[in-house]
């Protein structure tokens, strides 16, 4: 490679850096500006119909869980119901 080559690969590795470094926001303190925003930041406002769906949502995993359990209790009344039925047949 010559001088010219070198000089150009240099040139063109230099202008592709400073465009990345423009295009980024590039500079030293950007950690800073980014710190500054979170900082400045509201957390968000309570919403009614948040806690409401919540709240509902609870009640169903609730709901959920005791029809699991009743329908794997191998004790249950509805497994007796199913071997009366199967047994009528």
């Amino acid at each position: 490679m010559g001088f010219g080559e070198t000089l150009v690969t240099i040139i063109a590795i230099v202008s592709i850096a400073s465009v990345l470094k423009a295009l980024l926001g590039g500079g030293g303190r950007k950690h800073e500006r980014i710190m500054r925003n979170i900082a400045q930041m509201q957390p968000p406002q309570a919403d009614p119909e948040t806690g409401r769906l919540r709240e509902e949502v609870r009640g169903l995993k609730e709901r959920v869980a005791v029809l699991e359990r009743v329908i794997t209790d191998q004790s249950s009344s509805l497994d007796r119901e199913f071997e009366k039925l199967k047994q009528m047949d």
